[in-house]
């Protein structure tokens, strides 16, 4: 097991330790000398790295995609950690355990799979069932689904995030079923498994996460129509319409035209998949970028193109406000004991009196 990870970097510290190259850019100084700038990271997260001295020594030794070994001096520029690194060397893959440098899901795979077995058992339309079960009975095509990822940085972008998000979209499809008593549960629930299923040809993740050539000229929708496709061809007699409902979820999963979807939701639960599909991978953007958000003070996110928006870290924010200094409280005095007026002087002017009224009220005290 490697050491230290990322997460566990500190500021002001010089550490030495075994990192994957997810960017590398060369740039230059304003000398024009060149530099490095990178982004380096584990299975714990990413950290920015700068190569000021010494370039050309080891600019052509290692690529994107390589192990490297560095040590250099961790510190806060902009509000962000950042590795400047001193000395750096290539490390051969046989040297390291893959497993210590790509994020997975905090489930296990084979658990994950036995449970969406047993949401695909619980499914009472024979035609629909077994349609699932040729997806999850083909063992090469139900090994990627169990360790793909859900996508390349969105949301559940770790190994078997795909799986863990279909199973907390089948989740919310449950729920919600049982409130919208007309929704077909069944039809939902294979919109839930099979909405993403091409992104187990769509995306490569046997080093960093990227996107295949097939993904990127066909995308996902496609591909998992064409694996629909070929399952289908198992099974003549499976009823045309609900063949065209079930390819009608697959397409319009993304809900609207500008996102990617070649037509929007048109029926119940193509709609209700979309929403649910779109809630689940929104939370669990909201929560990873809270949770890896490489800011060191402040109670504030970076901002987050896919969100559009910079994210309040709610338990910082808390937490900075219960350990404050409790309110002073304003000093106890005895109160003050307000003196009853004379009946007189409760309906008098207060006011002092001018030399003209003084005059008037002469004048009418002799008139009475």
């Amino acid at each position: 097991m490697k050491s230290p990870y990322v997460s566990d970097l500190k500021p002001n510290q010089v550490v030495t330790t075994t990192l994957l190259v997810h960017i590398k850019d060369v740039r230059q100084k304003k000398s024009g000398e060149p530099y490095l700038s990178l982004l380096l990271g584990d299975r714990t997260g990413e950290v920015d790295a700068k190569m000021w001295d010494n370039v050309t020594d080891v600019i052509d030794t290692f690529e994107r995609d390589d192990f490297i070994k560095v040590k250099g001096l961790l510190q806060v520029f902009q509000n962000r950690p950042q590795l400047t690194i001193h000395k750096v060397v290539r490390v051969l893959d046989t040297e390291i355990d893959f497993a210590d440098y790509f994020p997975a899901s905090d489930r296990d795979p084979a658990e994950m799979f036995a449970e969406l077995r047993g949401i695909v058992a619980g499914i009472r339309n024979p035609h629909l069932s077994v349609l699932l079960n040729a997806f999850l009975d083909d063992e090469p095509l139900a090994r990627m689904y169990r360790i793909a990822p859900a996508a390349k940085h969105v949301h559940h972008a770790y190994l078997g995030g795909l799986i863990e998000h279909v199973l907390s979209v089948c989740n919310l499809c449950r729920s919600a079923a049982a409130h919208y008593n007309y929704v077909d549960l069944d039809l939902l629930l294979t919109g839930a498994i099979l909405h993403d299923v091409g992104k187990v040809a769509e995306l490569t993740y046997d080093r960093s996460f990227g996107y295949s050539t097939e993904g990127q000229l066909l995308g996902h929708i496609i591909i998992g129509l064409r694996l629909l496709h070929e399952k289908l061809q198992r099974f003549p007699d499976f009823p045309a319409k609900l063949r065209v409902l079930v390819e009608h979820m697959i397409v319009s999963h993304h809900g609207e035209l500008e996102f990617g979807s070649p037509k929007v939701p048109l029926f119940p639960e193509a709609l209700l998949l979309h929403h649910l599909d779109n809630l689940d991978s929104k939370m669990e953007c909201m929560r990873s970028l809270v949770a890896k958000d490489r800011h060191v003070d402040g109670c504030w996110t970076g901002y987050n193109a896919s969100l559009e928006r910079s994210l309040l870290k709610k338990a910082k924010y808390l937490e900075e406000e219960l350990s404050g200094p409790p309110p002073e409280m304003p000093a106890s005095e005895p109160p003050r004991m307000e003196q009853p007026l004379p009946a007189q002087a409760a309906v008098s002017n207060p006011r002092p009196s001018s030399l003209f009224a003084e005059k008037l009220k002469e004048a009418f005290r002799k008139e009475s």
